[in-house]
């Protein structure tokens, strides 16, 4: 299995592994949302879009020299609007795509947000399927949608979608991103096999979309999580802060799950 760590204090896995024959070192990302403080303003908070992309653009070049890392896997919804593109998507999407590919090789894996992403990439983005991209025994996808049918020889799935926050009135950590980590077994996901999955639920790389959560914006629930709560498939699970303090196990991640 490929060696994967996080990349603190930032929402960022580092994963070391062979993808073609080739050893690889990538840095996952997931959830920027670009484009969503036009949401935001219409419900009274006024954020300057210009300094949240160069922000995120710096924090991730940083990251890939930091870790010379050859590769960038962004696992969807880099844009916000569902079904279109919105202006302020047009001028950033591309700005932020160019400066983060200057320094390494970008794949996008497209979200539910990411309709006509492709007219947002500069040619030298890979754009990936929906199915998502396997790289060693990992399995990189957005979250909206199951995974393809043949997993046999996926030990890890790496996922984005879920915006993971802890969210508790009068805690010290309400409004905090954390990192959901799941062992489940594999039948729950793939039917007629057998064994144990990890699951890696990224939170989202812009650590604004909290104020949609406070402003009454909810998450619709991935289907694979969906199916390993149905099917009671998950062995243990952790809630994790940025910083690496572990916060809750199943109990919690259910109220984060089905409550943000």
């Amino acid at each position: 299995m490929s060696k994967i760590s996080t990349l603190h204090p930032y929402p960022a896995l580092v994963v070391d592994g062979k993808w073609n024959a080739k050893k690889h070192k990538c840095i996952a990302i997931s959830d920027l949302h670009i484009g969503f403080e036009s949401d935001l303003y219409s419900k009274g908070i006024n954020l300057n879009l210009d300094l949240i992309v160069d922000e995120m653009a710096k924090d991730i070049i940083n990251l890939t020299k930091t870790q010379k890392a050859d590769s960038i896997i962004i696992l969807g919804d880099l844009k916000n609007t569902i079904g279109s593109i919105s202006k302020e998507e047009w001028e950033k999407v591309p700005r932020f795509l160019k400066l983060v590919s200057e320094f390494a090789d970008v794949y996008m894996i497209p979200g539910n947000h990411d309709s006509n992403i492709r007219f947002l990439a500069p040619n030298n983005i890979t754009m990936i399927s929906t199915s998502g991209l396997v790289l060693d025994d990992n399995l990189f996808i957005h979250g909206h949608s199951m995974p393809f049918s043949s997993g046999s020889d996926i030990k890890r799935i790496i996922m984005g979608h879920i915006h993971p926050v802890f969210i508790k009135r009068g805690s010290t950590i309400n409004g905090q991103r954390v990192w959901i980590y799941l062992k489940v077994r594999t039948e729950a996901i793939w039917p007629k096999t057998n064994g144990i999955l990890d699951i890696i639920i990224v939170p989202s790389f812009n650590k604004h979309l909290f104020a949609m959560t406070e402003r009454g914006y909810r998450k619709t629930i991935s289907p694979l999580i969906s199916r390993v709560f149905k099917y009671n498939a998950i062995e243990c699970a952790m809630v994790v802060t940025l910083d690496g303090s572990i916060i809750g196990d199943t109990e919690t991640l259910r109220s984060i799950i089905f409550k943000n």
